[in-house]
């Protein structure tokens, strides 16, 4: 019976023995098996160390593949606080490569924490800084890799791209814009530490950082280049209050080069106010439009058909009285009798305040809406203002002739170029913008395109025919002939807008722009130059932006690769014009044959013979007077 007890008890300790080891094991299991990453994470995060490596932001590109913004690399410094044996020490060297307090780096090597990036005295080190940190050669100070933003060109385009932070964040312009496709992923080299922070001997482990997406823009830097060049001049010449310029492909709503001044330089943005570096004043700028708005009145009135340019006349004394005010023409005494054509080359106030009241303010003020006055356009850039147009229940005949010239309504530059580009190009207003594509960075492989958007019809493709021939005529017999450039057909208009403060018009302080199209007949840009209170110049638009519009043209003309055209409207001569002769055919011709027929041209000879045999320009190539003709003798 004794034994028997005994048996048992033994058989109950085996069983609860027996149950404890098959709950040890199925622990185990669960903990190899089931929860291992759980804990394997847990204890990696208790162990494991990262120090950061900066990823590149992704490049902006010009349409051509010029580089606008790019990445430097710079090195930054990073504190193991609990592998810094020597923290005195440590501290003083640090402080005085530096160029800080000895109390301020204290807050950072003493600081209780794995890891400590000293910011922002320790970010962006020049080679020099970094290298006498590295000689010192003390324990738990690292020194990592960090892109920095870099912009090449320094000031130019810098409304449109905006600037980073310290830490690459977009802050402004397309950087902001775009910052989750510019912005990469950080990549790290991690290390494993003891709760003290000393090395454990495990290998450490690489993250590699992945660049951000790079963005490619309509912007064409040959003509951005122009763009820049000019406004300098201006800023130079005129001691201007603002001064800016946009071109815009008609056919697409693509930006192809956008620039004002003042400007700033993306680089260094800290240096300059917030006023300079928040207002791109291309999109945000609104002011009285003047002359280049008689684009959009002439558009509206041969559209409903209220004239015919070349068959309606009008008759200006000189001013028109309209509720009680005198609304004036810029020439003493009026154009006399003149065809609507001739109303926009003399842009003839009178001429459009009758246009206006030809149309109506229903019309007119329709048409204003058609065009996009008084609402964004939608570019892609941050800031767009939207002008200011009146209520039509609070217009009346003199607002309406007002507006009928461009006084009164208030417009942004870029609201005038779309709408300009949809006169020209058939009609079609398009959405503008800055940005094409997004590419891969290690292939340029294109991710995503943007293409044009069409807002909506505006006028028929008759009314836009005419009126790029209109614009070809102010400018080779009206107001915009200084823009003419022989060879090529320019379409523009000028415009001299009286700016208003304090609900007064300013006296003497104007702004001056012009608008240019070319080619008139195959618009592939549009040109639109203004300057604010320009000083030491004649009050004119056709003396003051003219002149400019036209250097760009150039540029532009040969960074499209546009070709000479046949066909142009014929320039009225003035007495400063250049004189320009076609080079007569003389090739077969005697020495003093051709010296006949090339007079008044200067001729350079070469090679021996009776005969002309080659020459230089080719025959039918327009020249200066001044030019010399180079032929080569022969038998």
């Amino acid at each position: 019976m004794f034994f028997k007890s005994i048996d048992k008890r033994i058989r109950i300790v085996l069983l609860i023995i027996t149950a404890m080891f098959i709950v040890i094991i199925l622990k185990v299991a669960y903990v190899q098996l089931i929860n291992y990453s759980k804990l394997n994470t847990l204890a990696n995060d208790l162990w494991s160390r990262e120090l950061p490596i900066a990823a590149d932001r992704g490049r902006i590109l010009d349409r051509n593949g010029v580089v606008l913004a790019d990445n430097i690399t710079t090195t930054s410094l990073v504190l193991i606080p609990s592998q810094i044996s020597d923290k005195e020490k440590a501290s003083t060297l640090l402080a005085e490569i530096l160029n800080v307090s000895k109390k301020e780096m204290d807050k950072h090597v003493y600081k209780e924490t794995s890891i400590e990036r000293v910011h922002p005295e320790g970010r962006q080190l020049s080679y020099e800084v970094a290298d006498k940190i590295a000689n010192l050669k003390l324990d738990g100070v690292y020194l990592v890799k960090e892109s920095k933003r870099y912009y090449p060109y320094g000031s130019s385009l810098s409304h449109v791209l905006g600037y980073v932070g310290i830490d690459n964040q977009g802050l402004s312009g397309l950087e902001l814009e775009y910052d989750n496709y510019l912005t990469g992923e950080n990549g790290a080299i991690k290390y494993f530490s003891d709760a003290k922070g000393n090395n454990l001997n495990i290998s450490e482990i690489y993250e590699q950082p992945q660049s951000g997406i790079d963005i490619q823009l309509t912007i064409d830097y040959n003509i951005q280049k122009s763009l820049e060049r000019e406004l300098s001049n201006v800023v130079d010449m005129f001691n201007p209050d603002m001064a800016l310029a946009v071109v815009m492909d008609p056919n697409t709503g693509e930006i192809l080069g956008m620039s004002s001044r003042p400007t700033y330089d993306s680089n260094n943005y800290s240096n300059y106010s917030m006023e300079v570096l928040s207002r791109n004043l291309p999109i945000w700028a609104s002011y009285e439009p003047g002359s280049t708005f008689k684009i959009i009145t002439t558009s509206a009135a041969i559209e409903e058909g209220v004239i015919d340019l070349e068959k309606d006349t009008f008759f200006d004394s000189g001013s028109v009285h309209i509720g009680g005010a005198r609304i004036g023409c810029w020439k003493a005494g009026g154009h006399g009798h003149q065809t609507f054509l001739q109303v926009l080359e003399n842009s003839c106030n009178p001429g459009f305040v009758k246009m206006g009241q030809l149309l109506g303010k229903e019309k007119l003020f329709s048409y204003i809406d058609l065009f996009g006055f008084g609402a964004k356009t939608g570019i892609d850039l941050n800031g767009e203002g939207k002008g200011i147009v009146f209520p039509l229940d609070k217009v009346g005949e003199l607002e309406l002739a007002t507006t009928a010239f461009g006084q009164g309504v208030s417009v942004t530059p870029i609201q005038q170029v779309t709408a300009v580009s949809a006169v020209v190009n058939g009609g079609n207003l398009y959405k503008p913008y800055v940005v094409k594509n997004f590419l891969e960075p290690e292939t340029d492989t294109i991710i995503k395109s943007i293409d044009k958007t069409l807002v909506r019809k505006t006028i028929s493709k008759e009314t836009s025919d005419k009126m790029r021939y209109a614009l070809e005529s102010v400018v080779a017999r009206g107001g915009g002939k200084y823009a003419f450039i022989d060879g090529y057909r320019i379409g523009g208009k000028t415009g001299t807008a009286q700016k208003v403060e304090n609900r007064r018009y300013l006296v003497n302080n104007y702004i001056m722009s012009f608008m240019a199209v070319v080619p008139s007949n195959d618009p592939k840009a549009v040109l639109y130059v203004a300057i604010d209170n320009p000083k030491n110049t004649a009050l004119l638009s056709s003396y003051t932006t003219a002149p400019i519009a036209r250097r760009i043209l150039l540029d532009i003309i040969d960074a499209l690769g546009i070709v000479k055209q046949e066909g142009a409207i014929e320039k009225v001569k003035q007495w400063d014009d250049p004189v320009y002769y076609v080079v007569p055919n003389v090739i077969g011709k005697t020495s003093k044959e051709a010296t006949r027929e090339l007079y008044p041209l200067e001729i350079e000879y070469t090679g021996t013979g009776n005969k002309v045999i080659e020459q230089s320009p080719s025959a039918g190539e327009k020249v200066l007077s001044t030019s010399k003709v180079r032929l080569l003798l022969g038998d």
